[in-house]
């Protein structure tokens, strides 16, 4: 699957940015606006919805479950210094979607009891959207952990974030990833829709 992250240092509006995705496949948005106040996250939220309904797409929101609740979006994805997952889950009930990052196996194993959807590791490398980035894993880093989740029989989902380009996708694919989170590798092209679509091109369809 790929998800594509809203990126605020993108030329073109959030809902801009929405439209050109889902008009290019892409059907998971995680709607990230990191300096953003609630109030405006959550009227952001509502209009992406608008977008994401219209094409049968998720919407899952960046760090805040209320904003979540409140814009009925599908889901939320939780760092590590944000609302604990078990807790998001008693909130937003059990057909929420709930993903969380993971940096190492450790922080894998705290969370592989827990009822969430998916883990997102990374950062895979450097990235401009993103501040404070833990260690950056690369392809080998990433294959480590996927081939320990595996030893360890720990089957949720997994998608690769941080700095990820279209090169990248195979590579990480064979690596055990299940899918991506892109967001300047789209956002800063000349033409994110065509853009989307490459990458959806290259990526496992189904999941």
């Amino acid at each position: 699957m790929l998800q594509y992250i809203t990126n605020t240092q993108c030329s073109r509006t959030i809902p801009e940015q929405v439209k050109a995705v889902l008009e290019g496949g892409c059907r998971w948005v995680q709607l990230r606006m990191k300096d953003a106040s609630q109030e405006e996250l959550l009227e952001m939220a509502k209009t992406v919805k608008e977008l994401t309904d219209k094409y049968e797409a998720f919407l899952i929101i960046n760090d805040s479950p209320d904003v979540c609740r409140d814009a009925n979006a599908t889901g939320v994805h939780l760092g590590k210094n944000d609302m604990p997952p078990s807790k998001a889950r008693v909130e937003l009930g059990p057909l929420a979607v709930i993903g969380v990052t993971a940096n190492t196996f450790e922080d894998i194993e705290a969370v592989k009891s827990l009822d969430i959807d998916y883990i997102g590791i990374g950062p895979f490398t450097d990235t401009t959207t993103k501040q404070n980035l833990a260690p950056i894993l690369g392809i080998s880093g990433i294959a480590a952990l996927c081939d320990r989740m595996k030893g360890a029989e720990i089957n949720i989902p997994t998608v690769a974030v941080g700095g990820i380009t279209l090169d990248d996708v195979k590579p990480l694919l064979e690596a055990g990833i299940n899918g991506v989170a892109v967001s300047g590798a789209i956002a800063f092209a000349d033409d994110m829709t065509e853009a989307t679509r490459k990458f959806c091109e290259v990526l496992p369809t189904g999941d």
